[in-house]
């Protein structure tokens, strides 16, 4: 069992540990609907220091620790590191610490599952994108434009951003994607004024939204962005303040 020495956290005796960065979508376009429902984007990501870590070992269990450990993490066959397994026809115990937030447009389910499919050796883009539109760019890490419905990834170059901070604010909100893109569809389609198509529809999703995109904003003097569907906001730089986490753009 082996992984890229960038993803992997090292040995732990049997154990394979892999690291699972969060993404931050720093743009998000709508450009269609395919006939099957699915939208396409135009969408700008970076991976962040922000991290899962999981542990491999010979077995066939989900052990989940950590950020949402009992609450809206499943542990079963639900969990997308269970599914990816599946996908990938392998067996492992797997010991998944959370630190990603849940729901909050951070990718840290697609992070998981990339970094299954990079333990099994799988690079394949269409396994990656029936897991989740997000883990094909999970896969692949650093920066890059993402086409399509995810499936389209085009490098970009990492030097100009690599380390560059940014403060994100989570709300103890779980939004839902499905719902929120549901929410864009019957708003008419509308376009973000800050260069991300589904923050209108997340307010309209999760009113509550505002008031904390305008606490980041007051504290900062930055115009918060949303992060993919939401709930998390976020601001270019390092601030302080109750609740933000500085991270920084790692590939």
């Amino acid at each position: 069992m082996s992984v890229p020495a960038e993803w992997a956290d090292g040995l732990t005796g049997s154990a394979v540990a892999v690291r699972a960065r969060a993404k931050l979508t720093l743009s998000l376009r709508i450009t269609g609907v395919r006939a099957d429902g699915y939208h396409l984007i135009d969408s700008e990501m970076v991976t962040v220091d922000l991290a899962d870590s999981l542990e491999f070992r010979d077995g066939d269990s989900l052990t989940v620790t950590g950020l949402g450990a009992g609450g809206p993490v499943p542990a079963g066959e639900a969990n997308l590191v269970s599914r990816a397994l599946a996908a990938v026809g392998r067996r492992a115990d797997v010991r998944l610490q959370k630190r990603i937030p849940t729901g909050g447009g951070l990718g840290g389910g697609s992070a998981d599952a990339a970094a299954v499919l990079r333990w099994a050796g799988s690079r394949d883009v269409a396994t990656a994108v029936a897991l989740g539109a997000d883990v094909p760019f999970c896969l692949a890490g650093g920066r890059a434009r993402v086409g399509g419905v995810g499936e389209r990834i085009e490098p970009l170059p990492f030097d100009e951003v690599a380390g560059r901070p940014y403060t994100l604010l989570v709300p103890p909100l779980h939004v839902s994607t499905v719902e929120v893109y549901r929410a864009w569809d019957r708003l008419g389609g509308p376009s973000g004024r800050h260069g991300n198509d589904l923050e209108p529809a997340a307010l309209a999703v999760s009113p509550e939204l505002g008031a904390w995109r305008d606490r980041l904003g007051e504290a900062t003097g930055e115009t918060p962005l949303l992060a993919g569907s939401g709930a998390t906001w976020f601001v270019p730089g390092a601030h302080e303040g109750p609740g933000f986490v500085v991270v920084r753009v790692e590939r």
